[in-house]
Order: structure tokens, then C-alpha cells, then sequence
């Protein structure tokens, strides 16, 4: 009896520390939309940086940027300014690893927690970015990268 329980213990901490089963679209567009909003938006600015990253197009994804934001590569955190800082190091600033994630990201992959969406297991990170205080302008920016 007591082997039973171990057993059924030791098989439901198996199944908790085991990583999730990727979502659907649509439960990811509804978390999206639930916690941050703008999810259609959201939906945009993904394909517009899943596009960039297979094209091997730095420019495209630095205009995706939220100003100024972090990268963390090569064991150093650095602080990117400009759009210009990212184009003009970024072979320096992101791994081929993180790059080859990111082209190949599944969308009922993503992390979505309540400070943002996370790309590649968090090697990207975006958030809906208010204009102002009332939100009323708002888009979707890159707000760190983790090689």
C-alpha cells in the first residue's frame, strides 16, 4: 500500500515538473488578449519579427524595438539606445542559437505572462508599450533579448 503511494507521488511530480504541452493559437491569442490586450496587434508584430529573423534582416527587427532595452549576450548586459545600436552589432549581440529559435518559433509555443510574450524558451521578450500615460496609443516592442 505504501509503495502504491510513493509511486502515485513520484508519478504526478513527474507529470507537474514536466514542461507544458504547446497551446493552440487561439488559446495563446485569448491569454494575449486577456492579460494585455491588442492580441490581433500582437499577432502582426509576430509575423513581422518571425519574417525578420528568416530573412536575416536586422533592420526590420530593430524597428520592432522598445527604446531603450537590454540585451543580455556573451555574459555582459548591454543597453541598446537606438535602433541604429542593434543593426550595427547585432551579430555580436545575438547568438546563431537564439537566432534559429526565434526563426523557428511555434506560436502555441510562446510564454505569456503578465509582463510580456516570450519568443524561443525567453530568448526574446515583447510587451504591448504605451505612447502615454492613458494608453491609448500603444504597440507591441522587443523590450530584452537573453542569448
Amino acid at each position: 500500500m505504501r509503495l502504491n503511494f510513493v509511486a502515485a507521488a513520484l508519478s504526478a511530480f513527474v507529470l507537474l515538473a514536466s514542461p507544458a504541452f504547446a497551446q493552440s493559437e487561439e488559446d495563446v491569442m485569448e491569454r494575449i488578449e486577456k492579460l494585455h490586450g491588442q492580441s490581433k496587434a500582437f499577432g502582426e508584430a509576430f509575423s513581422q519579427l518571425q519574417d525578420a529573423f528568416l530573412l536575416g534582416d536586422p533592420t526590420s527587427i530593430a524597428d520592432l524595438g522598445s527604446y531603450p532595452f537590454e540585451v543580455a549576450a556573451n555574459g555582459e548586459l548591454y543597453d541598446i539606445f537606438a535602433p541604429e545600436d542593434l543593426v550595427d552589432n547585432f551579430d555580436t549581440l545575438l547568438t546563431q542559437e537564439t537566432i534559429d529559435g526565434l526563426s523557428s518559433q511555434d506560436y502555441g509555443d510562446l510564454i505569456v505572462t503578465s509582463e510580456g510574450v516570450g519568443f524561443a524558451n525567453g530568448a526574446l521578450w515583447m510587451s504591448l508599450v504605451c505612447a502615454d500615460d492613458t494608453c491609448a496609443d500603444a504597440s507591441w516592442g522587443i523590450i530584452r533579448i537573453n542569448n
